[in-house]
């Protein structure tokens, strides 16, 4: 149960309940639209009552990492499995009872909904699940590769891993981090099975076949219709990214030459992330009109750590030890870190949006601990369903991560904005909603808003440098949008049987390569688990949120666009400053869940339907220049 990044602002919730008293009327006679109603009002009122403790376990177990804190984790995870198990037994007494308010009625269907870890009735697998649970979160968070197992010196961490494949060409060096981080998974596979077993059982004592079908249940629609959208955006989009691939490739074959495979993939280790999820560290070398725009943002952020740095090496008194060194470095990462924060803020405040509480900016965790371990994926968390909202993040002065605080602050505004709804209607109207507000804002950060805010140079506003962008922000969201939709797409299959535990690596790998076109660089050995060394594998997080919030975005933006009266390309506008459409925007965030995410969708946009001509038109200029690029070249793969 994790709050990572939407989290489940409803997965980690309570601890020990008393049951709900029925009356003897009740025990008699069947239940009335008031008896609904009533059984509705005390399952909130509990909930809120028993958000706190089990929260505040899951925060200090992923910012304090040790087995000590795990367990406290694993006892209060399982304390609200076990409620959230009684209240739904209980609540099916309530369904389907002539006359029920149709609040009450979603209250309930929402209540089986509410974690993405069912869990099963035998009290033995409950406490297995949450033990297993705990122990797969601790060995993603923990997690190092040591080139000498005998040396620590050797060993590094996700953090220093991924800058090597951000910031160095050189094909081997990012082919060790690659293939050093990613046998963190190879100690989770047993679990893993175990897991995936303890889990389907949870959902079949809910009702469901498996947990996929019950993660796809939450979509107000069947379950079979929703993968059925996933694939018909898919279809969109697919063309776009068809292309982007075309000419990432064959750029990367003109440096790596040989060594680049013969059949049209990508080596997933030359892409600049730890899993090609996002290729924009590998801009230099897809730019399309070099040094035009001024958008080295990166290099900005950095001067700006450093003057902190130097302001604070100056400012000391007499001269520094090692020890007061590294304690100056802290500093400055701190300094640094809050002053991204801050500029993210600053965003949602010129539309409207209210400040931070000042608790945020006292109990979030902004850079990575310097004594301990710390799960450093970036996650926003709702600790007690009011004001006390916090991230939790490893924060570095580079562009990906200042992009990653406006996601996360979208997250946080979230919350706020859905506080006065009852706490069973506090998440995003679908998990996708949640994925998207922050990245819609992201959307609006365009070259004349990074020159206001003194990230870029004055912007150009010619066709090549607005080409430069756009390509700069395709290896954000079109490169994203395959994985974003084949890691459920793979867990599905893992959860209905399809894929076997001892297929598990190569379907994984057969899924990369028929949507993204990547291959692995390295061969597969029987004891790799490859899907482990990525975070909401091992925390269980459902990942087609993700790729839902890559379409939602940009059908947000232009709706909020219009609402600005943005004239002229899409791929132009910012609402920044602009209080109307952030009143529009805000309006849509405090309805929460609510009410079916077809009509919160229909209320901003004008339409119920999830649709990819927004990010379509958006990219139109760049796809038109893809097309020419990759003529006479062979595409595909």
């Amino acid at each position: 149960m994790r709050l990572s990044r939407v989290v489940l602002a409803s997965a980690v919730l309570a601890a020990l309940t008393v049951p709900l008293a029925v009356s003897a009327a009740q025990a008699t006679s069947k239940p009335s639209a008031a008896d609904v109603h009533a059984f509705v009002e005390q399952m909130n009122k509990d909930y809120r009552e028993r958000y706190i403790e089990p929260n505040a376990a899951e925060w200090v177990a992923e910012t304090y990492i040790t087995d000590d804190t795990q367990a406290l984790t694993a006892r209060a995870n399982e304390r609200w499995l076990m409620w959230l198990s009684e209240e739904i037994d209980k609540s099916r007494a309530y369904e389907n009872v002539p006359g029920t308010d149709a609040k009450d009625a979603r209250a309930l269907h929402l209540l089986k909904l509410q974690t993405a870890m069912p869990a099963p009735k035998d009290p033995a697998h409950l406490t297995e699940l949450t033990t297993i649970g705990s122990r797969l979160t601790a060995a993603y968070g923990s997690g190092k590769y040591c080139k000498d197992p005998a040396d620590a010196s050797t060993c590094r961490n996700l953090d220093e891993l991924s800058k090597v494949l951000a910031e160095d060409r050189d094909w081997d060096h990012d082919l060790d981090a690659w293939a050093g981080w990613h046998r963190v998974g190879r100690g989770m596979l047993k679990d893993y099975q175990r897991f995936v077993e303890l889990l389907n059982e949870g959902a079949r004592d809910l009702g469901y076949d498996n947990v996929g079908t019950m993660w796809r249940a939450g979509y107000d629609m069947p379950p079979d219709e929703f993968a059925k959208t996933t694939d018909r955006l898919w279809s969109q989009v697919q063309p776009l990214y068809g292309d982007l691939q075309c000419y990432a490739r064959n750029k990367l074959a003109e440096k790596y030459g040989d060594r680049m495979p013969k059949d049209g993939t990508i080596p997933a280790h030359i892409t600049g992330n730890m899993w090609a999820q996002s290729w924009e560290n590998i801009y230099p070398l897809l730019e399309p009109y070099p040094g035009v725009g001024n958008l080295d943002v990166n290099s900005r952020l950095e001067a700006e750590r450093k003057a902190m740095l130097d302001t604070l090496r100056r400012d000391f008194k007499g001269t520094p030890s090692p020890l007061d060194l590294a304690r100056l470095e802290h500093a400055a990462d701190v300094k640094s870190a809050e002053t991204m924060v801050r500029r993210s803020e600053d965003f949602y405040k010129s539309i409207g949006f209210p400040a931070l509480p000042a608790s945020f900016y006292e109990k979030s965790m902004l850079v990575r601990p310097r004594d301990r371990d710390a799960l450093c994926h970036a996650s926003a968390w709702p600790m007690d369903m009011a004001d006390d909202v916090r991230i939790k993040m490893c924060i570095r002065p580079t562009e990906e991560d200042q992009y990653t605080i406006y996601h996360e602050m979208g997250h946080i505004y979230y919350y706020l904005a859905y506080k006065d709804q009852w706490p069973i209607f506090q998440g995003g109207a679908n998990d996708g909603f949640h994925e998207a507000i922050g990245d819609t804002i992201r959307l609006n950060i365009t070259p004349e808003y990074l020159a206001r805010i003194g990230l870029a140079g004055k912007a150009g506003a010619d066709d090549k440098a607005a080409l430069n962008a756009q390509m700069k922000l395709a290896l954000e969201k079109v490169a994203f949008l395959p994985f974003g939709l084949l890691i459920d797409k793979w867990r599905w299959g893992v959860f209905d049987g399809s894929i076997a535990p001892d297929k598990y690596n190569e379907s994984w790998w057969q899924l990369r390569r028929k949507y993204q076109g990547l291959s692995s660089p390295v061969e597969a050995t029987p004891v790799d688990f490859d899907p482990g060394a990525k975070n909401h594998v091992p925390t269980n997080v459902p990942y087609m949120r993700y790729f839902l919030a890559d379409i939602l975005q940009f059908q947000f933006y232009r709706a909020l666009c219009d609402a600005a009266g943005h004239k002229g390309p899409l791929y132009q506008c910012s609402i920044y400053g602009n209080k109307e459409a952030g009143a529009k925007y805000w309006k849509m965030l405090s309805e929460g869940a609510s009410q079916p995410w077809q009509q919160t969708l229909k209320e901003l946009t004008g339409s119920d339907e999830l649709d990819a001509t927004a990010i379509i038109d958006y990219f139109a200029p760049l796809h038109a220049w893809l097309k020419e690029q990759n003529k006479g070249k062979t595409c595909g793969w």
